[in-house]
């Protein structure tokens, strides 16, 4: 079994490497820096990175050998909760955010895990729920290590800096 211990480019940072494997990961695997897994070729492969480091869409990890794995993401399990209005989005952001939930932020739409209880609080602020397979990437949180890119307003959804800075 491969061990990967290095990330060695980031999407788009290295467009000559060619990738050995493939690995897809759900929003924990990501977040985890050891863990087993078997890679879309069937072969299992072992993931041991200094901890810390959330896995992204694209990254290549190198094994000891000197082979090179790819990152994807996997679909997961999800609720999407989409608003018709601002103010009944913006409330049950605040609902959730005050329960600490994880969650993805779109435009008038959200993503949080499965879980009943709190598909009937987003309902009751008027929004529409519904289960489905997709990927999950939620929001890092307060204190998480976020990246200047994530700091000045963009993230892997929308690269696009829609603000204007006056100093």
């Amino acid at each position: 079994m491969d061990v990967y211990e290095k990330i060695i480019a980031a999407p788009n940072e290295n467009e000559t490497l060619q990738p050995d494997e493939v690995i897809a990961l759900d929003h924990l695997q990501r977040e985890k820096g050891r863990f087993k897994i078997t890679a879309q070729s069937g072969n299992e492969v072992r993931v041991f990175l200094e901890r810390g480091n959330t896995l992204k869409r694209g990254q290549l990890l190198k094994s000891q050998c000197g082979k090179i794995i790819q990152v994807d993401y996997a679909a997961e399990p999800v609720m999407r909760a989409t608003a018709k209005n601002w103010p009944d989005f913006v409330r049950a952001c605040y609902h959730l955010g005050n329960r600490h939930v994880r969650l993805e932020i779109g435009e008038l739409s959200l993503q949080i895990l499965p879980d009943h209880v709190l598909a009937e609080l987003v309902e009751s602020f008027g929004l529409d729920v519904k289960e489905c397979e997709a990927v999950f990437i939620p929001e890092p949180g307060a204190y998480a290590k976020q990246s200047a890119s994530a700091k000045h307003g963009t993230s892997e959804k929308t690269a696009a800096h829609t603000h204007h800075h006056h100093h």
